[in-house]
């Protein structure tokens, strides 16, 4: 399917200039939403069909709808940014598509094609450019693609329906200083995911597994919690919603390799750069017990937690039950604070993209 298969259908009432201005004041993390929606159909007879611009608004699903019972859906997160010339590009997006399909395999749902993946958030983003904030405000639009099961029925089979949708929303930081560090919870008793299970989807099942944890986090101070292997109970996996990252005093870094990790797209990205900046670059198991001794030792120079939303941000305590690990401190001029300066950098259009990594939209 090309732009010329979607069809648009233009909201009768777009949000006032006013209005608009008002959600750049402060757009907050998912408060205010874009004047259209992207929607594709699926069946299992026809395959995908009816691609679409339409009004953003409500839903109206059946009670006994697949998705409600069995929880067949899954989601995606990617930005679009405004570049100095006032043109609009998302970063990497066919790693999204990638990872939805691999989601979309591990969830029996269909498969989106990259190239109409691509295709719906370019025209929701053309549609909508005027919700893209403007060049050197540190905001850019986030998008949400997701999928879910879309068919009436009660019966443990994969639903033979779905619909595809991106929204959009204006975003500034997840958190309010980049270089701020946050605290991080160990969570001992509640896993995120197990071995063959849907670690390494990008589905809501795993956000709500880690929501009792993160509300145990909220209430020990911290603002993030961090779960183990379920096996073991000894190695790193992952943050609620971002990947794990040490640097090591002689220029390694490493992270966390586990079949039950969601293989992060900025993760990989700033571990690319790394490499590219000439450092020696790890995924490997990483105990609790390592990133402890490495920090009493000095061995641990920078932890940081590294997601699409907040980019990177350094990790000042990591408490558990009873033990506290205090990182050392990160500034502007750590080797994180570097990489995430080129990173967004590259994404904003300031720095060259040598890696082609930049996709336009508009």
């Amino acid at each position: 399917m090309t732009a010329a298969n979607f069809r648009i259908e233009r909201n009768p009432n777009p949000t006032s200039d006013a209005d608009l201005a008002k959600a750049f004041e402060n757009p907050g993390f998912g408060n205010y939403f874009t004047d259209h929606m992207a929607m594709i159909d699926w069946t299992l007879a026809e395959g995908w069909q009816d691609p679409r611009i339409v009004p953003y608004g409500p839903l109206t699903l059946n009670p006994a709808n697949a998705v409600f019972h069995y929880g067949q859906e899954i989601f995606e997160g990617l930005k679009a940014y405004r570049h100095a010339d006032g043109s609009v590009h998302t970063f990497r997006p066919e790693r999204n598509a990638a990872r939805l399909q691999a989601s979309a395999r591990r969830l029996a749902l269909p498969e989106l094609p990259t190239e109409l993946f691509v295709e719906a958030i370019r025209q929701l983003v053309q549609v909508d450019e005027r919700w893209v904030p403007p060049h050197g405000k540190q905001q850019s639009l986030y998008l949400r693609p997701f999928m879910i099961a879309n068919e009436d029925f009660l019966g443990v089979r994969a639903a033979e329906t779905a619909t595809f949708m991106v929204i959009a929303c204006p975003v500034g930081s997840y958190f309010s200083d980049p270089t701020r560090p946050v605290n991080i919870w160990l969570e001992t008793e509640y896993s995120r995911a197990g071995r063959g299970g849907t670690g390494s989807a990008k589905c809501g099942g795993n956000y709500a597994a880690s929501m009792l944890p993160q509300r145990i986090a909220y209430d020990k101070g911290c603002e993030q919690v961090l779960f183990l292997d379920s096996c073991s109970e000894t190695y790193l996996e992952e943050l609620g919603g971002m990947n794990v990252v040490l640097v090591l005093d002689d220029g390694t870094v490493i992270t966390p390799k586990s079949d039950s990790i969601l293989p992060g797209i900025t993760r990989d990205s700033v571990l690319e750069l790394c490499e590219q900046a000439g450092r020696k670059v790890e995924r490997r198991q990483i105990s609790i017990i390592e990133w402890r001794e490495g920090v009493e030792s000095g061995r641990v120079v920078e932890a940081i937690a590294i997601g699409t939303a907040a980019v990177i941000s350094p990790i000042g305590e990591l408490r558990a039950p009873d033990f506290t690990i205090a990182n050392p401190p990160v500034t502007e001029e750590s080797f994180s604070m570097r990489i995430r300066s080129l990173l967004t950098g590259i994404q904003n259009g300031i720095e060259p993209d040598t890696n082609n990594w930049l996709v336009k939209l508009v």
